[in-house]
C-alpha cells in the first residue's frame, strides 16, 4: 500500500472515530502515524488567479505579469516597499496547486520560501474566502507551518533510562500518561520527561516532538471586493487576521500596511549624533521582541557594543556616578527627556537614541 493510501485509510479511520474520552488514546496514534506519513509526502493546494500580482504591482510598483488566466506568475517575483520608513521585501509566489509532489506548480520550492517568512499573506477570492481558507490551512498544516499560533508551552527531554515521566503545571483536558506514551512509542521513545505547562492537545505534543514546524503569523487578504455588496462585506470584516481589499481599484490599502507593520511588530528608531539633530529620515528598525539599547548597537554595527559606555549606579543611593557614560535617550520609554540609560533598556517606537562610545 502507497502512502497516499495510508494517508487516506488512517484519515478516513479518524472521521468515523467519535471524540471522547474513551477515543483519545486511540486519535492520538492516529495523528502521530499521520504526521509522520505526511513527512515523506508533501502535496500542497491553493488557488492561483486571486489577485496575488496586482497586489504587489500596485502596492510596490513592481511589474509583475497579470493576465486573465491562472498560473501567470511561474517564478518568485521580488519587490520592495517603504512604509513608516522601514523597507518590507515582499515575494509574489506562484500559486500551489493539488499534485505539488509531483512538481505541478513548483509547490515543494514555495512552501520552502514561505517556511522562511517573517509573515505570510495569504491573497483569497472574497467570494469563495471560508471555503479556500480553510484549505489552503489545512494544507500549510501538512507542512509543517503553524499560522497565528505560538510554540506550545511544553518542555521534552529525552533520557537513557527511566520510562515516561508526565508531568502538569495545569489541569489536562486532552492528554494523560497513556496517551503520551502512546504518541511517544510511534517515534520509537521509550523514555523521556514530558512537562504540560498548556492545556496541550495530541497535535501540539507532536509538534514539540517533530521539532521542526515553523509558526509564522498570517494575514489573509480578501481581494475583489469591489465585487461583493457593502453587507456582504461588514460580515467578511469580522474574520479574525483577514483584511478585505481590492488591489484593482487600491481600496483599504491603509489597512492592510498597518497591520502588516502590527503583525511583523516592529518598532522605529532614530539615531542623533552629538551636538545635532536626528535623522528622521532613515530610522534603525527592530523587533519588539529584541528592542534593547544593545540591540539597537548590534544592529547598526556589532562593533560598537565593544565601545560602549556602560552606566555605574551607586548601590545605596541609585544615582548616577558617570554622567558622561551608556545612551542618551528621548521618547516614551525614558521618564525625563531626555534620559541617560544602560545596555539594557529597553526602547519604545520612535524613540531617539544618542550613543556614547569610549
Amino acid at each position: 500500500m502507497g502512502i497516499l493510501e495510508r494517508i487516506a485509510d488512517i484519515e478516513a479511520e479518524m472521521a468515523r472515530t467519535q471524540r471522547n474520552k474513551a477515543t483519545a488514546h486511540h486519535l492520538g496514534v492516529l495523528k502521530a502515524r499521520l504526521a509522520k506519513l505526511r513527512q515523506e509526502l508533501i502535496t500542497p493546494k491553493g488557488f492561483p488567479s486571486v489577485g496575488k500580482s496586482t497586489l504587489l504591482s500596485n502596492l510596490s510598483g513592481v511589474y509583475s505579469e497579470v493576465a486573465a488566466y491562472e498560473f501567470t506568475t511561474l517564478t518568485t517575483v521580488p519587490a520592495v516597499i517603504r512604509y513608516k520608513g522601514a523597507k518590507v521585501q515582499l515575494l509574489d509566489l506562484p500559486g500551489i496547486i493539488e499534485g505539488a509532489k509531483d512538481g505541478k506548480g513548483r509547490g515543494r520550492q514555495v512552501i520552502a520560501v514561505a517556511r522562511t517568512c517573517s509573515l505570510i499573506l495569504i491573497v483569497l477570492d472574497v467570494l469563495k474566502p471560508l471555503q479556500h481558507k480553510k484549505i489552503i490551512e489545512k494544507e500549510l498544516e501538512g507542512f509543517g507551518i503553524r499560522l497565528n499560533k505560538t510554540y506550545p508551552n511544553i518542555a521534552y527531554r529525552k533520557k537513557d533510562k527511566g520510562g515516561v515521566n508526565l508531568s502538569a503545571t495545569c489541569n489536562q483536558s486532552h492528554l494523560d500518561l497513556d496517551t503520551v506514551r502512546a504518541i511517544l512509542a510511534e517515534y520509537k521513545i521509550p523514555n523521556a520527561d514530558i512537562t504540560l505547562r498548556c492545556d496541550a492537545t495530541a497535535d501540539d505534543l507532536i509538534d514539540c516532538i517533530e521539532g521542526n514546524r515553523s509558526y509564522i503569523p498570517c494575514i489573509f487578504v480578501l481581494n475583489k471586493i469591489d465585487q461583493i455588496s457593502i453587507e456582504e462585506l461588514d460580515i467578511l470584516a469580522n474574520i479574525p487576521h483577514c483584511v478585505p481589499i481590492s488591489a484593482h481599484h487600491k481600496w483599504n490599502f491603509d489597512e492592510l500596511l498597518e497591520k502588516v507593520w502590527d503583525y511583523l511588530k516592529l518598532i522605529r528608531i532614530y539615531t542623533k549624533p552629538k551636538g545635532q539633530l536626528p535623522d528622521y529620515g532613515a530610522p534603525v528598525i527592530l523587533s519588539t521582541d529584541r528592542h534593547s539599547i544593545e540591540d539597537l548597537c548590534n544592529a547598526l554595527h556589532k562593533a560598537i557594543m565593544k565601545e560602549f559606555k556602560q552606566l555605574s549606579f551607586n548601590a545605596t543611593s541609585f544615582v548616577l556616578t558617570s554622567l558622561d557614560d551608556g545612551a542618551l535617550v528621548y521618547g516614551t520609554s525614558v521618564k525625563y527627556n531626555p534620559q541617560k540609560v544602560g545596555k539594557d533598556h529597553e526602547l519604545n517606537d520612535e524613540d531617539v537614541v544618542q550613543i556614547a562610545k569610549k
